[in-house]
This record gives C-alpha cells, structure tokens and sequence, in this order.
C-alpha cells in the first residue's frame, strides 16, 4: 500500500472520533490492551509522561517535550488531532512520523488487527506506542484524546501524570458536571504516580485529592506554588511574551520568553513548572537553563500550531484552536487586549457541540464569516448562522473556511482584526 492507499483505508475503514462523532468512542480498554498485545506491548519499552485536562493539554505537552528534548532525552510525543499531517500526532524529537513507517506497520498488521475492529483512535494509540519502540525513544509525552479513564492511551505506567483543568466539553461522552467530567480526568491517576494538577477549582479539587489518596499518590497543585509576574508583550505585534516566575514567592526563571503569545499560556506555563519539579524529583533532571530554552524554543522543537498564531499582518489575522466555552473566554479576553478597530471572526463548529453557552460569550459588535469545517461532523453554516442570528450576532455564511477567510481579510482594513476559530478542525484549513 502506499502512504495515500494507507490513509485512505485508516479513514474509510476505521470509525473516526473527529469525523463522525460519539459512534467511533469506545467506552472501554478492550481493544487498545488487545492491540497491545497484538505488538508485543510497546508501551512498556519506553518512559512516558500522562497528559489530560480539557483545555492546555496540547500546549502542555508540546512544552514537555521540547524542554526533555532540549535535555537531552529521545523524546516521543503523541497528540490529537493533527492539523494537516496525519503524522503530526507521532513524533520523535519534533520530527513527525515517516510515511514508510506509517504504511509498513498497517501491512505488516492489518490482518491480525482487524479482527479486533478498532476505531481510528485506538489503532493509532498502539501505532504511536509501537513507532516510539522503533525509534527507541527514552521518554514519550503521551496526551489524552479524550477524558481519561477509558482513553485508549490509559494503559501505560507514565513516570507522572498532569491534569490541567477541567471544564465543559464533549459532555455526551464524559458527563454533564464538573464532578462527573473530573473523574474521568481523575481515571489517569495510577497508584504510586504522582500527579501535577495545573489549576486549583474549588468545586472539584476534592476529586483529585481523594483520587490521589487512593492511589497513594504525591498529588501537587501547581498553580498553590508558581505565580507568574510581568507577562508582557513583546515585539512587533506580539510576537512573543515575556514572564518572571516564582515558587512560593520566590524568583526561579527571571524574563523566561516564550512564543506562544496568548495570555491564557500562563496557566500552562504553571502545569509545565510543577511537572518539571516532579520530574526532577525523580531523577529525571531538568535545569532551569534546560526548562528556558525548552519553553522559549517549543515551536521550533515541536512544530505547535494554533496557538495565538499569527496568520497575516495586513490584516492583522490569527487564528486559535480554543473552541469549548472555557478555551474560548481566554480567547476573547486576548482579542479584548489585542488592539485594533473593527473585528472579523471567521467562525465554525463541529454538530455535537453545545452551542447555546458559546454564542453567549461571541461579541455582539463584529462581523460574522460563518463556515463548516471540512469533516462530515462539520455544523452546516446556514444552520450556525441561523442560530446565531437568533443570539444576535450579524454575518453572512460561505462555501468554505477558506473562503470565509479571504471575504474577511478583503472586508478588513489595515487597523481591523480578523480573527479565525471555534473549532480546531477550522484553524487546520488555515495554518
């Protein structure tokens, strides 16, 4: 097969999550242990870091694996979805996954694994795992899909597990409470593993804590230590931020850079010093000249798209993958801060998103773009403009997102901002 004929049969055989929906979850470990099994079990070839929470997980995990890079470890790194390249979500040292690689592992498996009947997910989880195997990776960084618990990638033993926070998203699947969703979180706390938990929410920590105690677990509330001062602005049209960092008052990283420049980074930034404390207590050593280079040079070490990323100067056009209530406040409090004249948001979603509490947060002033990102699960952007006609939000709907786009940088003058998300799948048509 070749590297086209593998992906087709990946999409077209294999139920999708970020296509199709609920129907491609499993609730359960059954295959991805099966799968495992199948590959000799390569995930116990190679030391690993757990990542969930609902939103920062991939920004996080990007930071830990440039900083073990720039460490000097063979770092694997397994995030989801990918942007353009199905091969961004294996890695190994920044660099994505081969396609001979990709073809050679579904020829060489594909008969034995396709009595298991995986979904797309769980087949690349045991990919990745076997791919880090081969590369001989010393630590993979390893981010959840979905929840936690009944995650395919909750059967590895990681060195430490993080859980950034926990907010409203895919409720269908993880529940309708914040107590219901951090459980699920709380599903990747292993017995012995220590856990970072990245942001403190009163309502919830309870679950965490007991969690931990259950497991006997260090537990360690990131931002109850790390605070973050001076988290400026830098360079022509914010290019990168500027920070100071403290633990327990006192200074450890002065002028950290790091060019990722949305504002809601330094909550991430807090998960990666505590995980970087844990890990160092470890024995995996990490100095704070290691930890600077690591989070100022992470776009380079990793390729991280979508974050606060500049698309276009005239106009000034970003783009973010923030597309839950939560990430989406963050996003709208930097647009607030980002100055300019007049805003045009270019704007999608996917079908099963609740969209009721999102329109609430949009902007009544700008103009709207609305468009359907390119997958079957893609809202249909009459329907999107419909309801958000109906939440008092303005715009006309177009064919695609990047058509969208060019109506808005073309409607925008040189002092205007255009703004494009509400879905990652949106942001993908255009980094």
């Amino acid at each position: 097969m070749t590297y086209q004929q593998t992906l087709d049969y990946l999409y077209a055989r294999l139920p999708i999550y970020h296509r199709v929906g609920v129907s491609a979850y499993k609730a359960n470990l059954d295959n991805t242990i099966g799968l495992c099994d199948l590959l000799d079990n390569p995930q116990h070839s190679f030391k690993s870091i757990h990542i969930t929470g609902t939103n920062g997980k991939g920004s996080v995990s990007h930071m830990l694996a440039s900083i073990l890079q720039t460490a000097g470890f063979r770092t694997g790194l397994y995030t989801s979805p990918h942007l353009k390249d199905f091969r961004e979500r294996i890695r190994v040292n920044g660099k994505i996954s081969s396609k001979r690689y990709i073809s050679s592992f579904i020829h060489k498996y594909r008969s034995h694994f396709e009595p298991l009947q995986p979904s797309f997910f769980e087949l690349t989880v045991g990919m990745a795992f076997d791919y880090f195997r081969e590369q001989q990776v010393d630590v993979a960084v390893v981010e959840v899909g979905l929840g936690g618990r009944l995650d395919s990638t909750n059967i590895i033993k990681p060195l430490l597990s993080v859980i950034t926070n926990v907010s409203f998203d895919h409720m269908q699947l993880l529940g309708d409470t914040l107590e219901k969703i951090a459980i699920e979180k709380a599903g990747i706390v292993k017995p012995g593993i220590p856990v970072v938990i990245g942001e403190t929410q009163p309502e919830i920590q309870t679950i965490f804590r007991q969690k931990a105690s259950a497991c006997d677990s260090d537990i360690f509330f990131a931002d109850q230590h790390y605070r973050i001062d001076n988290f400026k602005l830098k360079g022509k049209l914010a290019n990168y931020r500027t920070m100071d960092i403290f633990r327990d008052g006192i200074s450890v990283l002065m002028q950290l850079k790091t060019p990722l420049a949305g504002q809601y980074q330094r909550k991430n930034i807090t998960t990666v010093m505590g995980a970087c404390e844990l890990l160092n207590k470890q024995g995996v050593e990490l100095s704070s000249a290691v930890i600077r280079s690591g989070i100022k040079d992470v776009i380079k070490n990793t390729g991280l798209k979508g974050r606060w990323q500049i698309l276009n100067r005239n106009p000034l056009t970003i783009c973010d993958t923030g597309h839950n209530e939560s990430g989406l406040k963050e996003v709208l409090a930097q647009i607030e801060q980002t100055p300019h004249k007049n805003l045009h948001i270019v704007f999608g979603v996917v079908n099963d998103k609740q969209l009721a509490p999102i329109l609430k947060l949009l902007p009544g002033n700008a103009t709207y773009y609305f468009c359907k990102p390119d997958i079957p699960r893609g809202l249909d952007a009459a329907d999107l403009q419909h309801q958000a006609h109906a939440a008092g939000l303005q715009g006309a709907c177009y064919s695609s997102v990047r058509a969208a786009m060019t109506v808005a940088q073309m409607m925008a003058d040189e002092d205007d901002l255009v703004f494009v998300g509400g879905s990652t799948f949106v942001v993908a048509e255009v980094v």
